[in-house]
């Protein structure tokens, strides 16, 4: 190319460059489809969630704060490290804890947060997990035998071993060289004869590290930080519940150290146990979106209407012959107004199991908590384990939409009427 083409060239370079930085940008304003349904597109059933947050049934519907953090995200580049270093200071102001970082869910929170207990800040360790023996790594998990609940094989990834006790006593004869971490299961603390804060002092007597799983365990919005304040060193919960960040997500929060070690085994490392655990910037932004507007919610006015919800639907129900109904709240997980109905079959021709069909493939579609669902969390337990299958639903109106309660109401009192004798 002659000297003076080049100069030519080199002059359009700058209009060039500013082009290119901008197109795609531009592109996607002045060309951006119109938004599909792509659920009807493919096919797929939407419903009513008269249940609960449930994993299976894609937990909570994120708030339009969240989305619009998601979509703004998604437009710019940052590095992954930083956000998550700014968010997990974000939140751990808000949670009372000493640091705090995203993962993807509770599960991941778990195995991320014992990574970091047993490698510290040894990157040769990092890379051994989970091939523990001969590695000089602690290699046991306790808990409570009520405490030991599937969730726990999270723990097992590490090359851990999960052992139970019962009492004091037992706990202190337990503890040897090989023990990792001393862990709580806060929905069950009802059923263990070791409570909180004795679970945290024992754990600071022996210098064992102390963690707590309240994945569904918000609201109300005080466990947030309640067992932070509380000591100990390690808490989990996920996201995509009362919270409603997105469903793949969870925090890890807790002892700054531990929360710094457990990073190493997280993305954006290599080749590591988690690296499977990728959490991208839009659902950590989300993440914190989520906590920031939550924490600012009226939670009395909320509640309200959760209980105004839950009494229309029994008032639509418990006149029907036949027909009893119970509001209880759980003291633990789940915190929310729920309502049992039950009937006699000898005045209503109608099982579980049938009910449940006609809600599901009745327009709209309804789904509701009922016994006999798989229990893989931990609100699917039926409340009467001798229901199952027969005449008892469970219905809930916290991660409904507004109006929906309505809805079920109608529709519940219609297939009850339907099958009155």
């Amino acid at each position: 190319m002659k000297r003076r083409e080049l100069i030519k060239h080199l002059g359009l370079l700058p209009f060039a460059s500013t082009i290119a930085a901008s197109w795609p940008f531009r592109a996607s304003a002045a060309s951006a489809p119109a938004q599909a349904d792509l659920f009807e597109e493919l096919g797929i059933r939407t419903f009513i969630n008269a249940a609960g947050t449930l994993t299976y049934m894609t937990g909570s519907l994120m708030r339009d704060e969240v989305v619009s953090a998601i979509e703004a995200s998604s437009k710019r580049y940052c590095m992954l490290d930083e956000v998550q270093d700014k968010v997990g200071e974000a939140i751990a102001k808000i949670t009372h804890a000493e640091a705090a970082t995203v993962t993807c869910g509770a599960d991941s929170a778990m195995t991320l947060g014992l990574a970091g207990v047993l490698t510290g800040y040894d990157i040769k360790k990092v890379g051994q997990l989970p091939y523990l023996e001969g590695t000089g790594m602690k290699s046991e998990v306790i808990c409570q035998k009520a405490h030991n609940d599937p969730y726990n094989h999270a723990f097992k990834i590490t090359g851990c071993k999960v052992t139970t006790i019962e009492t004091v006593e037992e706990l202190e004869n337990a503890i040897s060289e090989k023990t990792a971490m001393l862990h709580f299961l806060n929905i069950n603390s009802d059923r263990g004869k070791i409570k909180h804060e004795q679970w945290v002092a024992l754990g600071k007597k022996h210098g064992i590290p102390t963690s707590i799983d309240i994945a569904a365990d918000v609201p109300p919005v005080s466990n947030l930080w309640r067992f932070n304040d509380l000591g100990f060193d390690l808490v989990f919960l996920s996201g995509g519940k009362g919270i409603r960040a997105p469903q793949s997500s969870g925090i890890l929060m807790g002892r700054k150290d531990i929360i710094r070690a457990a990073r190493l085994s997280a993305p954006p490392r290599a080749v590591n146990l988690c690296r499977g655990h990728k959490v991208n910037k839009e659902e950590i932004l989300g993440v914190y979106a989520a906590l920031k507007h939550y924490v600012s919610m009226d939670e009395q006015k909320e509640w309200k209407a959760w209980e105004e919800g839950v009494a229309r639907i029994e008032s639509a129900v418990k006149g029907i012959d036949g027909i009893s109904t119970e509001i209880t709240v759980n003291p633990l997980g789940n915190h929310t107004p729920h309502l049992s109905i039950t009937w006699d079959d000898k005045k209503i021709k109608l099982t579980g199991k049938a009910l449940q069909h006609n809600l599901r493939y009745g327009t709209p579609s309804i789904e509701a908590g009922f016994s006999g669902l798989p229990m893989f969390d931990h609100q699917a337990t039926p409340p009467d384990p001798h229901s199952v299958g027969r005449n008892y639903v469970g219905v809930t109106v916290w991660m409904m939409r507004p109006g929906e309660e309505k809805i079920v109401a109608r529709r519940l009192r219609e297939e009850f009427l339907k099958a009155s004798i």
